[in-house]
């Protein structure tokens, strides 16, 4: 972050982050506040930690860090994280097809879990597969690894299939109220019929006609292994997402000594802020500096079994990569 960046986002929430000045103290200045707080996210060092290096009292900085953060999902968050339209859809579609060849693309969705330390009298509810306590962090991300949506808060013990069933944007999936473009045919492949807009996913999440998981099993044909790469390459900017999220802000990265709905808040700045600091790639054609030379066999996970149109949309986009208009072999010439 540049200083005129931090400049910027000190005018924004300045004033409420601003303490009024007393007979009986002299307050922290706003942009210490903030230096406080972003040092703590960009470190993910304990309140105590923080305290010796910039001499203040541990709950002085506890309270600083808790409200600076609220600032910034209160002033940064309609702005950073906006709810996406038709023509955000069209775009991100746009930009999947020309990074990495898979049209009609509107997001990679995945899951990730932030550790906490265990919640007074919350039993099981956190405690994960990975056998520690988290909350669930889920985001829909776009080509240029920036987040379009986000779900925060769900118990570790939850898969991601039902942290998505039940997140705005499963529901609004589910009732048809993303505004989605309606399905369209691919151009130099009408006969495949109109295709609709889809969500790429990892085989945790359900199949449907508007959200792609790949083929489970070993001994795929070939035209499901290119399915299943050609899912890959996409699905995997979600996990360099987090990456990138998770090395600028590092507190994501240790067991986060607060109580839940705080975790939240945190979680939520240190998307919001990744997305300030994300710039669009200004690449164009495909994605050749990381290549997938193998893929493991998707293993097949109960109750996510899609409908019959799902299964169809998803053999058509099959049919499609193997296709002469479709391949990588036709577009790397």
């Amino acid at each position: 972050m540049t200083p005129g960046q931090m400049d910027e986002i000190l005018n924004i929430i300045g004033p409420d982050i601003t303490r009024q000045h007393t007979n009986f103290r002299q307050p922290i200045e706003a942009r210490q506040r903030l230096a406080v707080t972003l040092r703590y996210l960009a470190t993910g060092e304990t309140f105590s930690s923080l305290a010796f290096s910039y001499r203040l009292g541990e709950r002085t900085v506890s309270q600083a860090v808790l409200q600076t953060c609220d600032a910034i999902v209160c002033h940064l968050k309609t702005s950073q994280l906006p709810k996406p339209t038709a023509d955000t859809w069209r775009a991100t579609a746009r930009r999947f097809q020309e990074k990495f060849d898979f049209p009609h693309c509107l997001g990679a969705l995945d899951g990730k879990h932030v550790n906490v330390f265990a919640p007074a009298n919350s039993g099981s509810q956190f405690f994960n597969y990975k056998r520690a306590f988290s909350i669930v962090l889920m985001a829909l991300v776009d080509a240029d690894f920036k987040i379009l949506a986000v779900q925060i808060g769900d118990y570790g013990r939850c898969s991601d299939g039902g942290v998505f069933a039940n997140s705005a944007l499963g529901r609004g999936l589910q009732n048809k109220t993303l505004d989605l473009p309606a399905p369209e045919f691919i151009p130099g492949a009408e006969d495949l019929g109109e295709l609709p807009y889809v969500f790429v996913a990892d085989a945790a999440f359900p199949l449907k006609t508007n959200l792609m998981r790949p083929y489970p099993g070993h001994n795929l044909s070939h035209a499901k292994k290119t399915f299943n790469y050609r899912l890959s390459r996409a699905r995997n900017t979600v996990e360099d997402a987090f990456g990138i999220l998770s090395s600028r802000w590092r507190v994501l990265l240790s067991r986060i000594m607060l109580e839940p709905h705080k975790v939240d808040k945190v979680v939520m700045a240190t998307c919001i802020l990744h997305n300030y600091l994300t710039q669009p790639s200004h690449q164009t054609g495909t994605e050749t500096d990381r290549h997938i030379t193998e893929l493991n066999s998707v293993p097949a996970m109960g109750g996510n079994r899609g409908s019959n149109a799902a299964y169809e949309v998803r053999d058509t986009f099959a049919r499609y990569f193997n296709s002469p208009v479709g391949s990588i072999a036709r577009i790397t010439e």
